[in-house]
């Protein structure tokens, strides 16, 4: 899945669905970011990263809890989530 697969989720009238497509741009985000970090720790990276790696570290930490809080709350509320 990629973030342009979730526009029509976005847009739905049903909070499932928006909430499903919630998770599923962080999940790819995330996903990707750490893509990143890997490429960067093997020396393949094709860019300077502007921040500290600290910096990226706490994003991706701060990122998987919240998909874990959304995870939790799809479990609770019944919301079926998509696959990433």
């Amino acid at each position: 899945m990629e973030l342009k697969d979730t526009i029509k989720m976005m847009e739905s009238v049903d909070y499932k669905e928006r909430f499903a497509a919630e998770y599923a741009q962080l999940a790819v985000r995330h996903k990707k970011l750490v893509a990143m970090l890997k490429n960067w720790d093997e020396g393949t990276l094709s860019f300077t990263p502007t921040c500290p790696r600290s910096t990226y570290d706490l994003q991706t930490r701060a990122m998987a809890d919240y998909i874990a809080v959304l995870e939790a709350r799809a479990v609770m509320e019944g919301v079926p989530l998509p696959r990433i």
